[in-house]
């Protein structure tokens, strides 16, 4: 008994040692009047405190979060979810056929419930503790040490418990994404099943690289990463993850019966254009809350965003009407939503211009995508996720390499991008970098997503019974009917 309490004491001892050694001291010393006028300079221009720097002495009388770039990230998270709960939902659930309606809200429940249970016990410390290039440690597992104090990682002025929530959103709503494809036909078993590998084996490794401050692609904070890409809030991690995975899963899964032969009709467009406007709203707190404060890149981000989007739902649907002699609510919508996507990498580092290029662009090339190239290759991509989210996304992480500049964001040359020669690239070959984390993309999302569904598909099953998706999903597989009609 008293060995094993004298080992106790020796290790409990050793780690308060350790712990002394590597902590960093805190300041003592009391700031003079120039230091916190400097403080609050900080603040307004969402840069580092003078505590924030290496081996400071000096402390802040605003040491924590900063009340205002904390508020607007409060919101862009909520901004974030309501894109998934209830803006994706209702998009995707408008866009089915009726049998099959709640079978979209549940999976986008379920995958909401499951990866929230997987970013806290584990998921954001592998995304943004520090670790390898690929991968993060388990520094922040349980949200242990995630607390109201910003991680200067990060943020200096946003609390991280804020950032770990707002971060959680993004993770949500990628893989919600992948339904989109595989409507109508999948268990919902089999859906959480690979959503919950597919995360551990695709996004957090992903996302670390292109967002972990030692990520392997992250060229913007990283000073020694490989690959010098940039992607401000998810073109590569989220969109084109999300698209490629999408087309292999439906590939694995075959198409819905009667596919080419029977008219599968979307339910109902009103729903599908009320969840539509939701993902616009709610993609402001995406795409300029991935600014990490309230500033002018934030502002930027917003603009470029807003110009985009709706360029991009009015070319998609003009196209139509060229074409068809009809311009559909179904069109705009498409096009909103394949605006949203493309100028996603891009919103924090273009100007104005650019995102009007960007709106064009994506209004056509998602169009033809989805429209031409599933009649020539006859997959059964039911909602269009991978015409609009891998093509718009692939689009898009290019587009940023060529129209990218520093003028709306000064962090493309900074003192981070100078040593690792991004802003020598900037404006040249930056395309050849984005060119190399699509195909890194690319490479991991369909060769891993292949192998978990294959995997699934042997021991689980990934397809419902031909009975069952003859009758629908939502009363066989969850027991309800989304409208009940009565005499």
């Amino acid at each position: 008994m008293f060995i094993r309490a004298f080992i106790f004491g020796a290790v409990l001892l050793f780690a308060n040692a350790s712990q002394a050694q590597t902590a960093k001291p805190a300041p003592t010393a009391s700031p003079s009047l120039e230091q916190r006028v400097a403080d609050l300079e900080a603040y307004v221009n969402n840069s580092a405190r003078g505590s924030d720097s290496e081996n400071a002495k000096t402390a802040s009388n605003i040491s924590g979060s900063g009340p205002g770039h904390n508020g607007w990230m409060m919101t862009a998270s909520a901004l974030v979810l309501f894109m998934t709960l209830p803006g994706l939902a209702l998009f995707y659930g408008g866009l089915v056929r009726q049998k099959n309606v709640l079978s979209v809200l549940a999976q986008c429940l379920g995958i909401a419930g499951l990866v929230a249970i997987l970013w806290w016990a584990v998921g954001y410390s592998l995304v943004f503790s520090r670790g390898s290039p690929i991968i993060g440690g388990f520094k922040f597992v349980f949200l242990r040490g995630v607390d109201a104090q910003p991680n200067g990682d990060y943020s200096y002025w946003v609390s991280q418990n804020v950032f770990a929530m707002y971060q959680l959103m993004f993770a949500i709503i990628t893989p919600a994404l992948i339904i989109g494809a595989v409507a109508e036909r999948i268990r919902f078993a089999a859906v959480l099943v690979f959503v919950g590998v597919w995360m551990f084996v695709v996004y957090f490794p992903l996302a670390h690289m292109v967002w972990g401050i030692d990520g392997w692609m992250n060229g913007v904070w990283n000073p020694r990463a490989k690959v010098t890409a940039i992607d401000f809030a998810g073109g590569t991690v989220v969109h084109m993850s999300s698209g490629w995975s999408a087309l292999v899963l439906c590939a694995l899964l075959g198409p819905r019966l009667g596919f080419r032969k029977e008219i599968m009709a979307p339910h109902s467009m009103v729903l599908c254009m009320v969840g539509a406007g939701m993902l616009w709203v709610g993609w402001y707190g995406f795409n300029a809350g991935s600014a990490l404060g309230a500033d002018g890149i934030a502002a930027n981000a917003f603009t470029t965003t807003t110009l985009a989007t709706a360029i991009a739902s009015f070319t998609w649907a003009m196209l139509e009407y060229a074409l068809r002699g009809k311009a559909s609510v179904l069109g705009f919508c498409s096009g909103a939503v394949a605006g949203l996507v493309v100028i996603t990498p891009a919103c924090g580092y273009v100007d104005p211009t650019g995102a009007v290029i960007i709106g064009i662009v994506a209004g056509a090339v998602p169009f033809f995508a989805c429209t031409k190239l599933k009649s020539w290759f006859h997959y059964d991509d039911a909602l269009d996720t991978f015409g609009v989210h891998a093509v718009g996304g692939t689009l898009g992480a290019f587009l940023t390499g060529v129209l990218a500049t520093a003028r709306v964001n000064s962090n493309l040359v900074g003192t981070v991008a100078a040593q690792n020669t991004l802003a020598n690239k900037l404006g040249h070959v930056l395309w050849l970098e984005q060119l190399k984390a699509i195909g890194i993309t690319i490479a991991l999302a369909v060769g891993a997503s292949a192998i978990i569904g294959t995997i699934v598909k042997v021991f689980i099953g990934l397809r419902i019974a031909p009975e069952i998706e003859r009758q629908g999903l939502d009363i066989n597989e969850h027991g309800e009917e989304g409208y009940i009609v009565s005499g």
